[in-house]
This record gives C-alpha cells, sequence and structure tokens, in this order.
C-alpha cells in the first residue's frame, strides 16, 4: 500500500494490446489516462498510430492525444515537464491516474527525469540536414555509431531524424547524447508501478500483420499521401508512414510497401521489448490477465 498518489505504467511493444486494456483498467479504477506514444499527440496523424478511437476517448479521459500538429517541435523533456506540471493538478483530487503506451523513451523521462537537451544552431541543422541528403541514412549510421555507442546500440538505425538529432547534439555540445540521458533518478511526489503486457511472440506478430491490414482498409494510404509533400518531418519519419514514400516514388509496389509496414514494425516491437526488460521494477504480465493486473495494482494503491 502507499501513502501517495500512485502513477500505473501501462507499456509493452506496438499491437500487444495497451490502449484497450489500459481502459478496461483506467475504467474499472474510475482513472484517467495520458497516453505515452510519442505519434498520438499530432493531431493530423489518426490510422497509422492506430490512435484511439471517438468512443474510446469518451469512455476514459485521455491527456495528451491530439495536442500537437505535426509541425509542433516537442521532445521527451517537454513532455516531461508538460506530465508533471498535468500530475501535480489532477493528483490534488485523485489518488490514481494511468500512463499508457509504448514510447520508452518518454515514459523514462516521466518516470526518472531527462536532462534539458539543448537548442541546436541553425547552422548545425543545416550541416547535419545538408550530410543525410547528399550521403544517405548510413552515413549518419557511422557518425552515430563513432560518436556515441551507447544511443547507437540501442536506437532506431533506420530513423533519420532520431540519428541526425543526435549527431546536431554532440555537435552542438560536444557530449554524447546518451551523457543527457545518464543522470541521478528524480524524486517524484508519487509512487510508480509499471506493468509491461506480453504474448507469445508469434501471438504478437499475427497481430501486428492484421493490424497493418486493417490499417490499409481504413485509409492509410490516403492519410499518408496528405502529407507527402512534408515527407521530412520528424512525425513522419513513423513505420506506417515513411513506407509509403517509395511507393509514391515508383520504387516500390503495393504489396512491397505493406511487407515493409510489417516487417519493420516487428522489428520495432522487439526493440521495444529490449528497452522495458532493462528495467527491472517492471511486472510482466500476459495481456489477457486483466485479473492479476487488478490484484497488483490494488495491492500498490
Amino acid at each position: 500500500m502507499s501513502d501517495k498518489p500512485v502513477l500505473i505504467v501501462i507499456e509493452g511493444p506496438t499491437g500487444v494490446g495497451k490502449t484497450e486494456i489500459g481502459i478496461e483498467l483506467a475504467s474499472y479504477f474510475h482513472s484517467d489516462i495520458i497516453s505515452a506514444d510519442s505519434r498520438q499527440f499530432y493531431k493530423e496523424l489518426n490510422i497509422g498510430t492506430a490512435k484511439q478511437s471517438d468512443e474510446q476517448l469518451a469512455t476514459v479521459k485521455h491527456h495528451f492525444v491530439n495536442t500537437l500538429s505535426v509541425f509542433d517541435y516537442y521532445n521527451a523533456y517537454l513532455f516531461d515537464q508538460d506530465v508533471q506540471t498535468f500530475l501535480t493538478g489532477y493528483f490534488k483530487d485523485a489518488d490514481i491516474c494511468f500512463m499508457v503506451g509504448g514510447s520508452g523513451m518518454y515514459i523514462d523521462a516521466v518516470c526518472n527525469g531527462i536532462d534539458l537537451i539543448p537548442d541546436i544552431a541553425t547552422e548545425i541543422r543545416n550541416d547535419v540536414s545538408q550530410k543525410f541528403k547528399n550521403e544517405g541514412i548510413e552515413s549518419l549510421q557511422r557518425e552515430l555509431k563513432r560518436i556515441d555507442r551507447e544511443y547507437y546500440s540501442t536506437v532506431d538505425k533506420q530513423n533519420p531524424a532520431r540519428l541526425i538529432r543526435a549527431i546536431e547534439v554532440f555537435k552542438q555540445t560536444g557530449k554524447p547524447y546518451s551523457s543527457f540521458r545518464v543522470h541521478s533518478k528524480k524524486e517524484r511526489q508519487y509512487t510508480i508501478l509499471k506493468i509491461a503486457l506480453e504474448r507469445k511472440r508469434e501471438v504478437l506478430y499475427e497481430r501486428i500483420n492484421a493490424r497493418v491490414h486493417s490499417m490499409m482498409k481504413q485509409g492509410l494510404e490516403s492519410e499518408t499521401r496528405l502529407w507527402n509533400d512534408h515527407r521530412t518531418l520528424n512525425a513522419l519519419q513513423t513505420v506506417g508512414y515513411k513506407e509509403f514514400f517509395d511507393y509514391f516514388d515508383g520504387k516500390a509496389d503495393m504489396p512491397a510497401t505493406i511487407n515493409a509496414i510489417q516487417q519493420n514494425t516487428r522489428r520495432y516491437a522487439k526493440k521495444q521489448i529490449t528497452w522495458f526488460k532493462k528495467d527491472i521494477d517492471t511486472h510482466w504480465i500476459d495481456a489477457d490477465n486483466i485479473d492479476l493486473m487488478i490484484q497488483l495494482i490494488q495491492s500498490h494503491c
């Protein structure tokens, strides 16, 4: 039992069922939900982010969904500041809140804190961007491996926005990007309980493949095409969107594009599992075992 309010984190890989389970648990405990999915912040992106339906958003009050435009700048540090401000007010009248999502860096920022990453000079941004344009993503991968092996070992190496960001920070500060994520854990005025959802790998992969087909039926191609001229935006460097750009350029057909989305989503899920497994305080529970989750939460509240 805790004499402090409790933040329940429901995390896990994409496709495992976090949204539905988070809503079921929050409904049971009469709680709000903080979204910790860094792409569901963007109001223009819906299908490819597997955003909650209007019905789901009406069932439980969600925060940090549809709060940004794809043109807005945002990062884990700003998310942490915003969430801490929200929770300070929220916990005046409530004892429990849920945070649901799979963006490990954003969850870690809320739970442990994150150092402020400095603004980047325009000339540095331009230099790194030009390097990517001229030499391709492989040059960014080589550069990051040279300057920051720690971050290189965990980053999505096919995401140019993240590679560019880490290189920019190094050029601006002379310090590796990973050094801004290594700090003493910040004290919070609430208790944190982390529950990671898991399923057998073959089941998870089947769910991922099926979800991609469902997104296609919902109009994922059309949603992405609206942003073809803005494909370099960070928000569009996301699995489910970035794979379409080769299709739009005539470099891949539709079956290959769908296969790439499925493959990259499975790869991303594997990376998420690796990330969350690093935290020894996380309770891993089968996604179908809601009763066990409720019992664990009750024992901490």
